[in-house]
């Protein structure tokens, strides 16, 4: 599944940007408040509209402080998909449960320098996991390869019967890092500049959805 980010996109003209888009899986929306990370970008209302303007389903990456207390308004006016960060998050199991009572799917992310395997025993509460394979807070960073060890390690749980949810990898991902992702068991791919700034966004979608189906292992 691929997953174009708004973050590269002309925020003067997202709804054209979503069209442009049209044959991705999610579209991703990197929400950041000046605190949890150094960027501010887009919250509800936005949100809220973009949903308005699209058919493709909302990918929303919390980069905030106080997800606990965010979180669910996400899920409420039309994300299909709300991730927040642990390292932000009070209990991360309850803000899990109420975006799900909120209609969504709710993802866990973690940073490059946060080890997996302390959560591992509370991913059953989630439906994606989020592995940065860049510090989180801007775009076009160059995509962090020794974190794929997180991505092998989830889907070996998958694989096991013990998991089931999205693995969702977000920053530097191009035509030159996607198959490593996803030979790593990535199955959800977030792509910024790789889309839109390639001259035909739709067809860079195409492309990298080929590359990371051959590549996949799983």
């Amino acid at each position: 599944m691929i997953a174009p980010s708004i973050l590269s996109a002309d925020f003067a003209y997202l709804a054209a940007a979503a069209d442009s888009v049209e044959g991705a899986d999610w579209l991703h929306v990197d929400v950041m408040d000046a605190h949890f990370v150094p960027n501010l970008t887009i919250g509800p209302p936005v949100v809220k509209n973009l949903h308005q303007a699209t058919d493709l389903p909302l990918d929303c990456h919390l980069m905030i402080d106080d997800p606990d207390r965010w979180a669910a308004e996400y899920a409420e006016i039309g994300a299909a998909n709300v991730t927040f960060h642990v390292e932000a998050a009070r209990d991360a199991v309850q803000t899990a449960r109420g975006i799900r009572a909120g209609g969504a799917l709710a993802g866990l992310s973690v940073k490059p320098g946060t080890p997996l395997e302390p959560y591992l025993e509370i991913l059953h509460e989630f439906d994606t996991l989020l592995v940065m394979t860049v510090e989180p807070g801007f775009g076009g960073q160059m995509f962090m390869a020794e974190v794929l060890p997180k991505v092998r390690l989830a889907r070996e749980h998958v694989r096991s019967g013990h998991l089931r949810l999205f693995i969702e990898v977000d920053g530097g991902v191009s035509a030159d890092t996607i198959e490593a992702a996803a030979a790593a068991g990535a199955d959800v791919f977030v792509a910024g500049s790789a889309v839109f700034g390639a001259d035909d966004p739709g067809r860079a979608v195409e492309a990298l959805r080929t590359q990371a189906r051959a590549a996949m292992n799983v």
